[in-house]
This record gives structure tokens, C-alpha cells and sequence, in this order.
């Protein structure tokens, strides 16, 4: 008699650990648990990409500085040439450099027949469709 008790009571027992095993698996898969899941997944690999970002702009941070202490830069910015003359002296026109040889300004060129004579007149010759 004990040992159909013993039995009966083991088996039971298994049964139930049994169900409790899969009705857990089943809530675990059921969608609204995948969802979640989902979510706290893509918010830890956030944290992980920003704080990896943070890393990668410390270490260029720290290159950079090595570089310019390397390189004897300072964090000045150089000072800016003297300003040119200008290329207008009293009137006059620069000189023109055409295909390596240099044309006066005041010196007429003839007009190529295939460029419009007014820049905004259109290229296309056919206007009307």
C-alpha cells in the first residue's frame, strides 16, 4: 500500500512540476512577452552603443591631443596672411589670362557665334514644344 501511494504521490508531483514548466515556457512565448522582451533588448543595446560612442570620442579626444603636443601645435588658430592688393589699380582693369597668354582688359574679344549673345537667353532652340 505504501509503495502505490509512493508512486501515485511522485507521479502527481511530476505532473505538476510538468504543467508549471510548460505554462511558463507558453507565457514566455506568447507575443506580448516577445514585445516586451524585444524592447528591453534594444534599450540595453542602446546603452551599450552610446557608452561604446563616449569611448570611441574620449579616445580621439586624447589622439588628437597627443598629436598636436607631437606636432607643436598650439590651440590658436595661425594668423592670417597680410591682405593683397587689390587687382583694380586706379581704374584699370586686371589682365586677362586666356589659354596661357595674357590679353589686356580693355582689349575686345570677337563673340563665338555658338554661345548666346545675352547670358540668360536659353541654349535650347526649341521654344515651342
Amino acid at each position: 500500500m505504501f509503495r502505490r501511494t509512493f508512486w501515485f504521490t511522485a507521479g502527481a508531483a511530476a505532473g505538476v512540476w510538468a504543467t508549471s514548466k510548460a505554462h511558463a515556457k507558453l507565457r514566455k512565448l506568447a507575443p506580448e512577452s516577445l514585445v516586451a522582451q524585444a524592447a528591453d533588448r534594444a534599450v540595453e543595446a542602446g546603452g551599450r552603443l552610446r557608452a561604446f560612442a563616449a569611448d570611441v570620442r574620449d579616445g580621439m579626444a586624447a589622439r588628437e591631443a597627443e598629436l598636436d603636443e607631437a606636432l607643436g601645435l598650439t590651440s590658436e588658430p595661425p594668423a592670417l596672411p597680410a591682405p593683397r592688393r587689390p587687382a583694380l589699380e586706379a581704374g584699370r582693369e586686371a589682365p586677362r589670362v586666356i589659354e596661357g597668354r595674357v590679353e589686356p582688359a580693355d582689349m575686345e574679344r570677337p563673340r563665338d557665334p555658338r554661345r548666346p549673345a545675352h547670358p540668360n537667353t536659353p541654349n535650347n532652340r526649341n521654344e515651342d514644344h
